[in-house]
């Protein structure tokens, strides 16, 4: 404990770090029941939409809590929309080039629910309401002072960023969700490995009329060369007047303060190609005035995700260029892997080494991320891809675990395609369209809240076993249309689904002894 200090409170979980990562952690804890303490330097959600859309498998995890409706009314674009990367000079150069990369097939085919194009500060917001109102407390203008944790919770000194109040805060857990320069990970003294930062970024958030630079095209992202490489512009709306402008700098040699709102304003004029444009500048920092913003675009990957009683998630535990808007989604299901184990453990129903296996499955799958990440970004950016872009469907959607938490992991575990996916353990559970009580439903509306038992129709005796274990059950063909074949199960086979909806656990006949086997098999899960 730190010297001289008693904790003047205590939560089961602090989070640190209000963006979307951190405030997802905290709706899928309090979800579970966990009650959690998320503090915000920041006095509010910042405006710019940073992250642009939700790949299927985050509005899955989404979805488990009510909220697809929501965000799919705040979406900026209707279901027509499609991804339209371009390169060109200027944006109203008269032809664009289109990267040369694989089809974009998000894996929506393979989802109950397909890709949302909704800005991040939208996300954030709905996600915030939501956590609030499932039980979370969050504290904006708060930021970590410091921390120290023994062998029974870290106790952590917070300061309140207006009064210069501290306060002692005791929790079971930590959540760093903390950025890119993460204290917290600095503090822990852990590496990263990867190229690190490609170039430095500044960034705008503009108003232009920059429609006429358009001409009726449409564009989702401009990758440009003037006024000078890493050059970006990106529609805000649906009728081209806000925009996001970004370009390169080096801050070495310069600072964002040379950078005025006149400045600015004719780099975004020369990007665009319209020199006549008005272009004003909105601030991007809640409390403050401040319209330009720097940040590195990196690609780099914590050693360790887990460090004791504290556990890195988000741009933390990885960041790669944006190309691909997959950063923001994979801190997402960083934070909806986590949270299932933290509640497993803290409840009593887990041994604490199942918290190892978030390290073991979610750095594997920021690893083969980042790879896809840098790409797209050598397509879209830079002098050319060091590799080529796998399908992207398998990299957000198809990805696979290994851990001592899934029994009879394939031994490779590289993304395929999530048509391919058929129940396999350590796969997302596949997505069936089917019918429970004369209700259309998706198989994957089934998880969410705890551990799921599917059989076939011959496996009554694996449904008797799980439910006098207090878990969920059902059968393909009684009380859930048959999918058994969709879920590579025989007729007296089962499968074990955890919380996150990916498969535990799959026996494709029958048992003899049913209830010793599925104890065996959450035994071995959940570290028993």
């Amino acid at each position: 404990m730190l010297r001289g200090t008693m904790p003047d409170q205590h939560t089961p979980v602090l989070i640190v770090g209000g963006g979307v990562t951190g405030l997802s952690a905290a709706l899928f804890l309090a979800r579970h029941g966990v009650p959690c303490t998320l503090v915000e330097r920041h006095p509010d959600v910042l405006p710019h939409p940073r992250a642009r859309g939700l790949t299927p498998r985050t509005m899955e995890a989404y979805r488990q809590c009510g909220l697809e409706q929501a965000l799919r009314a705040a979406s900026y674009a209707g279901p027509d929309f499609a991804w339209r990367p371009v390169k060109a000079d200027t944006l109203a150069d008269d032809a664009y080039e289109v990267p040369e990369e694989p089809g974009e097939d998000d894996g929506s085919a393979a989802s109950p629910t397909g890709f949302c194009p909704v800005d991040q500060d939208v996300v954030e917001r709905i996600v915030r309401a939501k956590a609030r109102k499932a039980g979370a407390v969050l504290r904006y203008g708060v930021e970590l002072d410091s921390f120290e944790q023994d062998g029974g919770g870290v106790t952590a000194v917070l300061a309140d960023r207006s009064s210069g109040a501290e306060q002692v805060l005791r929790a079971d857990y930590l959540v760093a969700a903390d950025g890119i320069h993460s204290g917290v990970r600095q503090r822990l003294g852990i590496a990263t490995e990867g190229p690190g930062t490609l170039y430095d970024t500044l960034t705008a958030l503009v108003d232009a009329d920059l429609a006429p630079a358009l001409r009726g095209r449409a564009v989702s992202m401009a990758y440009l060369q003037r006024p000078r490489p890493f050059t970006i512009l990106m529609p805000h709306d649906t009728e081209g007047r806000k925009w996001v402008f970004g370009t390169g700098y080096d801050p070495a040699q310069e600072s964002t303060t040379d950078y005025t709102d006149q400045r600015v304003a004719e780099m975004v004029r020369e990007a665009a190609g319209l020199p006549g444009a008005q272009v004003a500048l909105r601030p991007q920092i809640p409390g403050t005035d401040r319209t330009v913003l720097g940040f590195p675009i990196a690609a780099q990957i914590a050693t360790e995700y887990r460090k004791g009683r504290v556990f890195l998630v988000g741009d933390a535990a990885h960041v790669w260029p944006p190309t691909g808007g997959l950063g923001a989604n994979a801190g997402i299901q960083d934070a909806h892997n986590l949270a299932w184990k933290l509640a497993a453990v803290i409840a009593g129903e887990a041994g604490a080494a199942l918290l190892d296996t978030y390290h073991d499955e979610r750095r594997s799958v920021g690893t083969a991320t980042m790879r896809q990440a840098m790409a797209l970004f050598g397509s879209r950016m830079g002098p050319g891809a060091d590799e080529a872009a796998l399908d992207y469907a398998a990299v957000s959607l198809g990805y696979r675990y290994r851990s001592a938490a899934v029994v009879g992991a394939p031994a490779d575990a590289a993304p395929v395609p999530p048509h391919l996916l058929e129940g396999a353990p350590g796969s997302r559970a596949p997505h069936v369209t089917a019918y429970r009580n004369g209700t259309v439903m998706s198989t994957l509306d089934l998880y969410g809240a705890g551990f799921v038992l599917l059989a076939g129709p011959q496996g009554a005796a694996w449904t008797k076993a799980a439910a006098g274990r207090g878990l969920a059950a059902h059968r393909f063909g009684a009380d859930l249309s048959d999918a058994s074949a969709e879920h590579g199960i025989g007729a007296e086979g089962a499968l074990l689904v955890r919380p996150d909806g990916f498969v535990a656990w799959r026996s494709r006949a029958g048992s003899r002894d049913p209830a010793a086997d599925l104890d065996r098999v959450l035994d071995q899960v959940l570290a028993r």
